[in-house]
């Protein structure tokens, strides 16, 4: 019988979601658990990078009175909060999962254009304005073109961005993987919901070995 759920290792893609500073414990919009899962988030990022694997960084901004923002933060965001300010420190990836020390281009993000992080195009930001990593974005376009067909997901936080993200990739035939212990907000209920449409679940040693092997 045809295997269509088992990770091809040697055509996935890592995508790391909203791991910026202000949803870290201590940030302007913190989600508990999002800086206990940057060590295996860290490893997971170094070992596809060390084996030749794309990676995109999926990111938000909010802008001070705009609404273009999730529901749930929509009337905080119009109301002056300050959550992923674009250019604040706020909004930058932690920088143990980048390959160098670099600044966001929150012009070009927003204006629906990858950061380019490695000269390959192996390593990029895209900007997504509210839950799925597919929505508004040309993360779809970029997976087909670097020949990607599983889709690997890890970041902040499992039952809004990550989840959307894996529904949405499943819909569009990527076979899907969720890095348990690289992801915060992890509950069993949450895992069996998404094994049932058939999203592999692994550790972050198990993904570095299977890169590793293949």
């Amino acid at each position: 019988m045809t295997d269509y759920l088992g990770p091809h290792w040697e055509s996935a893609a890592l995508v790391v979601i909203d791991v910026q500073n202000d949803f870290l414990e201590g940030g302007a919009a913190p989600v508990a658990g999002t800086r206990e899962v940057l060590p295996a988030l860290a490893e997971t990022t170094a070992a596809f990078r060390r084996s030749g694997r794309p990676i995109a960084h999926i990111v938000r901004f909010y802008q001070p009175g705009g609404c273009d923002v999730d529901l749930p933060r929509r009337a905080a965001v119009e109301a002056g909060r300050r959550i992923v300010v674009p250019g604040s420190p706020g909004s930058q990836i932690p920088s143990v999962l980048l390959p160098a020390e670099v600044a966001l281009d929150s012009e070009k993000l927003l204006a629906g254009a990858p950061q380019t992080l490695t000269g390959s195009g192996g390593e990029v930001v895209f900007f997504k304005p509210c839950w799925s990593a597919f929505h508004r974005t040309g993360l779809e376009s970029w997976l087909q073109e670097t020949g990607c067909d599983t889709v690997v997901v890890a970041g902040c936080n499992l039952p809004n961005c990550p989840r959307a993200t894996l529904f949405d990739a499943s819909e569009r035939d990527f076979r899907t993987v969720l890095v348990t212990d690289a992801v915060s907000q992890v509950t069993p209920e949450r895992l069996v919901d998404l094994e049932g449409i058939g999203v592999q679940l692994r550790e972050s040693a198990q993904v570095v070995d299977a890169l590793s092997r293949s």
